[in-house]
């Protein structure tokens, strides 16, 4: 049991820091505050079971003396044992007891989701298995990513689009369940910046352990330069050939052929199922079962966290994304090797 116990602790040190998913380490207002009554509970249960066995050790070697000398009886008892059982059996576990219900409520009311916040309202909806993420008051729509600023308090807004979901972020905050046909709230506030690994922490169907999302936390100046870019359309490429005709000239430069490259990309996008999916602002794409794709490349992973965004990556998503997430809702893509090619240029444009 001991070494199953040491394996399990030193094969979790071997997570990659990057992902880090854990309560222990907390930074976020909300989170620090459900550490502390964790650590209370913790520590406090843990003095009483020591003090219960050391008083049952205590016992028994204590009894064992006395058998050696005889039967024992006459001895003990009196007003003192009856003192220490009133101690021992009621009043000190009405004393912890009273403490951590007032340290609960104290969690309550520091982690209330019907706080006032700052200024910032993201709106968070849950769809098997991804997560799509709006900034109401700002024009952007992204997915699998939320981007706060420090030093404020944030509120989620959050829905279902199918069945019961639930919002984790283990350093920032607690869980928060999303109901289908109801509405529910959280907030994130942290002062240290960096990436932290949220995840659905409701059984949500066959991908539920690959449903998963990173918080992004800027200084402020950092976060309304990302929010300010989230609001552009995505870039227009030029047209694919000056001439008119299909194809790519090989004597033009690099530079050219990638430009001529990206503009087909965007034909193929425009002129395939993709469209009736997914959205990509200032376009005719405006489908909204998948994910808002208007600034694909500047996100850190594919398919709610389960991979790396990357061209190898995304190539293989696009192609047979059921390989990689089985009984997700995006179907392959069945393109010819040079309509591939241009797609995946067209989708790692945009920035």
């Amino acid at each position: 049991m001991i070494a199953a116990v040491a394996g399990a602790i030193l094969l979790g040190g071997c997570a990659a820091a990057e992902e880090q998913q854990s309560p222990l380490n907390p930074v976020g207002r909300s989170a620090e505050a459900i550490d502390v009554h964790w650590q209370t509970m913790l520590w406090t249960g843990a003095a009483v079971w020591v003090i219960v066995v050391a008083m049952m050790v205590a016992t028994l070697v204590r009894r064992r003396r006395k058998d050696g000398a005889g039967d024992g009886r006459g001895e003990g008892g009196g007003r003192g044992s009856v003192l220490f059982v009133a101690l021992a059996g009621a009043v000190i576990p009405a004393v912890i007891i009273v403490g951590i219900t007032v340290q609960s409520v104290w969690v309550l009311q520091e982690t209330d989701p019907g706080q006032e916040v700052d200024g910032t309202t993201i709106t968070v909806t849950g769809h098997q298995y991804w997560w799509e993420v709006e900034y109401p008051e700002h024009g952007v729509v992204t997915a699998n990513e939320i981007h706060i600023p420090t030093g404020e308090r944030v509120r989620l807004e959050l829905s279902s689009d199918d069945v019961v979901h639930s919002v984790w972020v283990p350093e920032l905050s607690g869980k928060t369940d999303m109901v289908p046909g109801r509405a529910t709230n959280m907030w994130l506030e942290t002062d240290e910046p960096g990436t932290y690994w949220g995840q659905c922490a409701e059984y949500c169907g066959m991908q539920h352990a690959l449903m998963r999302f990173i918080v992004v936390v800027h200084e402020p100046a950092e976060f309304e330069g990302w929010l300010e870019a989230q609001a552009q359309h995505a870039a227009e490429p030029p047209t694919s050939d000056p001439t008119g005709e299909p194809g790519i000239d090989p004597e033009e430069s690099p530079a050219d052929q990638d430009a001529e490259l990206v503009a087909r990309g965007r034909e193929v996008f425009m002129s395939s199922s993709c469209v009736y999916c997914h959205a990509i602002s200032g376009t005719e794409a405006q489908g909204r079962e998948g994910p808002d794709l208007t600034h694909l490349a500047s996100r850190d992973t594919l398919a709610a966290g389960t991979l790396p965004n990357n061209p190898g990556n995304l190539a293989a998503w696009v192609v047979d994304p059921q390989a990689i997430k089985p009984g997700n809702e995006m179907p392959g893509t069945d393109l010819a090797g040079d309509e591939l090619q241009a797609l995946l240029a067209y989708l790692e444009s945009l920035e």
